[in-house]
């Protein structure tokens, strides 16, 4: 009985730790990317490129708070694109035969607003009890804090959080892709603050064996965005 009862004090004392050490992760993780700051901004434009395969692609993310995204990739000269009006999400892509706007599906939409910079999704999360601390390890040869986000059943997310900067410096999730299961490995990197909001200005990305590096060339915060820019149909 005394060894049951020490053992559920062990447990209680556990959760209470870990629930103490996300707080304070998610505080320290808030505070240093000024993302209470970001809530009050009105729209991001950002600029930028992909490399992939030895092409290069131009890329525009337009976002408007609080959730309106658009994603706009330049490949062959043909438009893909995705967005999401504050309602629905569409996306058009020519490679599959057609110009046409397309329903997005939930997952899809999902998907598309992880990159939501208006939410604090660190924080989403721990609210929503899919948080838990995992231990610690090193990127790079730097101390990080693992962090384990369960985003919904089947999906599971490790975020590697820098100890001295607080800042996300890898990230890996499981996903299936045609069918089969993946692991996709993220590497942000090249913080920089641009009037008040702090970016990643280069991702490296890799699953399956290919790599992608998205880099930010221009960050504009505050800019005129009308709502019809995200509507697609």
């Amino acid at each position: 009985m005394k060894k049951l009862v020490l053992i559920s004090a062990c447990l209680i004392t556990s959760l209470i730790l870990n629930a103490q050490s996300l707080e304070e992760i998610v505080k320290n993780y808030t505070a240093a990317n000024k993302l209470d700051q970001v809530a009050g901004k009105k729209s991001i434009k950002i600029t930028a490129k992909m490399s992939m395969m030895g092409m290069e692609m131009p890329m525009e993310i337009w976002m408007k708070n609080p959730n309106k995204i658009k994603t706009v990739m330049n490949m062959s000269g043909q438009e893909i694109i995705q967005s999401y009006d504050g309602e629905k999400g569409y996306s058009v892509n020519p490679m599959t035969g057609s110009s046409q706007p397309a329903e997005m599906s939930p997952e899809e939409v999902k998907q598309l607003l992880r990159n939501n910079n208006f939410e604090n999704m660190l924080d989403k999360y721990l609210k929503n009890g899919q948080l838990e601390v995992a231990g610690e390890d090193a990127v790079n040869g730097k101390p990080v804090i693992k962090v384990k986000a369960t985003l919904e059943p089947g999906a599971v997310s490790m975020l590697y959080i820098d100890k001295a900067t607080w800042m996300l410096v890898k990230q890996t999730m499981d996903v299936t892709q045609g069918g089969m299961p993946a692991t996709v490995v993220t590497f942000p990197s090249d913080y920089m603050e641009t009037s008040g909001i702090i970016m990643p200005m280069k991702t490296t990305t890799s699953v399956s064996g290919m790599e992608m590096v998205i880099s930010f060339t221009k960050v504009e915060v505050d800019i005129p965005m009308d709502d019809s820019i995200f509507k697609l149909k």
